[in-house]
């Protein structure tokens, strides 16, 4: 099973503030202790996505430790170069069943420190590996608010998003606004792990129509906004999407990585593009795809979304490392984009002794 996580930012339009300015009290602004996230002066607001960074692997390895530290080069060079308004961590932040349980929370410090370096507000989803037997998407979120004080990520009310996808919440971005659902899905902790539904729960479908109504009570009529969702797991809707994309239409990976990888001598193999079977838009890479039986079950979250959810100019999602394109879905008629994956050469080794087996 996978995991269930999910953001959208919406866009308030209004008086004008200055970058991270103390609130003022609007009724129902959910950070009243936190600086205001706003749109520059000249009306521009940069999202930088740092998707699937799988922080922690093999931990008792050279190469875990190593490509961390190439992660976190990594986002400080984005971040460097980028200067975004806002940052979203979009799931898939470790990698839970290669952690070590005892100290597995610690690796958020790492990944978070770039950010905090930079002064950046941020925002996550979580994925199916930050639901494993050494961590969960509620321990990271805590973690995360205890490390990081531009974080605006936190946990849904009680009784939205079901088992293990607690982080189901939207964020204002003043003249705009923010927001992030969850999906639970991967493992329970323990001994005997089990497995997490995949997809976003039937609960948060209600709680997105409940918190856009009182959007329109607080702030007027919801065409006066805009909004971006970002996902880890793509909907099941967009399994579809992949067979129409076309390198001209389409630009961008779809479903293949670029593999490098270091031998014991420490010299760099190219070994090509590799059509990977987690990329193609099947089962276990799309919501409720882990049995196909249950293939609607995230159907209820995606009809409110894009319901409610007015003027929803892109959902984004991670999971596929391979895809990173961008298509219309055209029953919703809703852009959805993939982000492709940050962390440094994932899964290469893993990949890598696959391919010499095979051959």
């Amino acid at each position: 099973m996978i995991s269930r996580s999910i953001l959208f930012l919406s866009v308030l339009s209004g008086a004008i503030a200055l970058p991270h300015a103390k609130p003022k009290a609007d009724g129902i602004n959910p950070y009243p202790d936190k600086p205001r996230v706003v749109f520059k002066p000249d009306g521009t607001f940069k999202v930088t996505v740092f998707s699937d960074l799988h922080f922690g692997e093999n931990p008792w390895d050279w190469w875990g430790p190593e490509h961390d530290a190439s992660s976190v080069k990594l986002m400080q060079t984005v971040l460097a170069d980028e200067k975004p308004d806002y940052a979203v961590l979009n799931g898939d932040l470790i990698t839970g069943e290669n952690t070590f349980r005892e100290n597995s929370t610690t690796i958020i410090d790492i990944i978070v420190g770039p950010l905090n370096d930079a002064k950046v507000p941020f925002s996550s989803t979580h994925g199916n590996h930050d639901n494993q037997p050494n961590i969960t998407h509620l321990e990271e979120t805590q973690r995360e608010q205890l490390v990081a004080p531009l974080s605006y990520t936190r946990v849904a009310p009680n009784g939205v998003g079901g088992a293990g996808g607690p982080g189901n919440y939207w964020v204002p971005v003043y003249r705009n606004a923010n927001g992030d659902f969850s999906k639970t899905g991967g493992f329970s902790t323990g001994q005997n792990p089990v497995g997490v539904p995949d997809w976003v729960d039937a609960t948060v479908g209600e709680w997105i129509k409940s918190e856009t109504t009182a959007m329109e009570a607080a702030w007027g009529p919801s065409e006066k906004r805009g909004a971006l969702a970002f996902v880890h797991i793509p909907p099941h809707s967009i399994q579809a999407l992949q067979a129409t994309i076309t390198p001209e239409k389409n630009p961008g990976l779809n479903g293949e990585l670029l593999i490098i990888f270091l031998t014991a001598c420490c010299t760099f193999i190219y070994i090509g593009h590799v059509l990977l079977p987690a990329d193609l838009l099947g089962v276990g890479s799309i919501q409720a795809s882990g049995d196909l039986s249950n293939g609607k079950d995230d159907r209820p979250f995606w009809d409110s979304l894009n319901t409610h959810v007015k003027n929803l100019h892109a959902v984004i999602s991670g999971h596929d490392h391979g895809n990173e394109w961008c298509a219309r879905e055209p029953e919703k008629d809703v852009i959805f984009c993939f982000d492709k994956h940050a962390g440094f050469v994932l899964f290469s080794v893993k990949v890598l002794k696959s391919l010499q087996k095979a051959s």
